[in-house]
């Protein structure tokens, strides 16, 4: 399980690192301030990551480690770090983490509908 606090910006803030295998493999290692992705697919999110929580959702226990990660993922996105045709693998990725921390099946179809129907602006490049 992943250990954080609650915070006043942001909802969350990891208070160890956390690290998972994702079977998302970039072509190199990602490195990143707060993260990083090698290209084996392993994430590690380094302490001091904040993130929101599940967006426009209830924030359970078995909501929080995959929100953590998909946050992670999405903003990977974002900042054009990870190619944008990963998206529904980091989707299928938070349902999977989900389904390991107890969340019911109907739950994570809901869940998995809703970032596939409206993730994809979350997911949009910054502009500078």
């Amino acid at each position: 399980m992943i250990k954080y606090k609650r915070t006043f910006y942001y909802k969350y803030q990891l208070t160890e690192d956390y690290c998972c295998y994702t079977g998302i493999c970039p072509p190199k290692e990602i490195d990143h301030e707060y993260f990083t992705l090698s290209y084996l697919g392993y994430l590690t999110v380094k302490k001091g990551y904040s993130w929101d929580g599940a967006t426009c959702a209830v924030d359970t226990e078995n909501f929080m480690r995959g929100s953590l990660v998909h946050d992670v993922f999405y903003q990977m996105f974002r900042e054009n770090l990870l190619d944008i045709s990963l998206r529904k693998r980091s989707d299928e990725l938070l349902i999977r983490l989900c389904r390991e921390d107890g969340m019911n099946r109907f739950r994570r179809l809901w869940v998995y509908a809703g970032v596939r129907l409206f993730g994809a602006s979350s997911a949009e490049l910054e502009n500078d």
